[in-house]
């Protein structure tokens, strides 16, 4: 699958890590208490890894009602959530301290053998996910991934299909030592805004490659970053 021709999203570059990660916190926290104005509650879902560490930190701080927030993850590594390489673990252990400690948070793992037999379960738990989702903080691979859509994975077609309906799905990376759960991109796609959060040179290069055109398996941050459905930007740090 080629994904076709599209402007590319707007990036905003900033000089460090800790400028990115205010920024975004603030506009973050914008989103989610609009949300709350309008709608009663608000949903963030966001991925794990090093690059949102200091954003999560920066927005458990953010002035505003958590108890009416839902957070979610667009991913997971099937493994215990007191597993250190657990998402999950890394949402309670830094974002959900302090006053967002009151935020519902809705996890991926559940008791299934395996991430292909527990997808239809956990997708009916994030059906307590207020959607569309306020926003998605997504991050990408150095091979182009983003959330656990790997190339090469067994499942990356159904996965990226755009007519599938939303919904979770087993995911294999070539080299990643776990299996892992995700959302697929019908389900990434149910959003208001999608913010993709990179940092470093070699991300850098690597967006750069993926904003040509190509196929979407070989790249599958393509399917998000030249779609037309949700407004996707991209914020990058040295």
């Amino acid at each position: 699958m080629t994904v076709p021709p599209k402007p590319a999203p707007p990036v905003t570059k900033f000089a460090d890590s800790d400028s990115l990660a205010r920024a975004l916190s603030g506009e973050l926290a914008a989103n989610l208490k609009g949300a709350i104005a309008a709608r009663g509650l608000a949903s963030l879902v966001v991925s794990g890894g090093k690059s949102p560490v200091k954003l999560f930190e920066l927005l458990r701080a953010e002035s505003l009602d958590w108890s009416r927030v839902c957070v979610a993850l667009v991913d997971e590594r099937w493994v215990d959530p007191s597993d250190p390489d657990s998402n999950e673990k890394l949402v309670r252990d830094v974002l959900l301290k302090e006053a967002a400690a009151a935020a519902r948070f809705i996890g991926l793992k559940n008791a299934a053998p395996t991430p292909d037999l527990g997808a239809v379960s956990a997708w009916e738990t994030f059906a307590r996910v207020p959607r569309p989702f306020d926003a998605i903080v997504l991050g990408m691979g150095d091979d182009g991934h983003t959330a656990s859509l790997f190339p090469r994975s067994p499942n990356l077609a159904g996965a990226l299909n755009p007519a599938a309906v939303a919904g979770c799905v087993g995911m294999r990376s070539p080299v990643a030592p776990h299996p892992r759960l995700s959302l697929n991109l019908s389900a990434l796609l149910d959003s208001r805004r999608i913010v993709v959060l990179i940092t470093g040179a070699q991300k850098w290069n690597t967006y750069c490659a993926a904003s040509a055109e190509g196929p979407a398996e070989e790249m599958p941050i393509r399917c998000v970053l030249r779609q037309r459905h949700t407004p996707v930007e991209v914020v990058w740090a040295p």
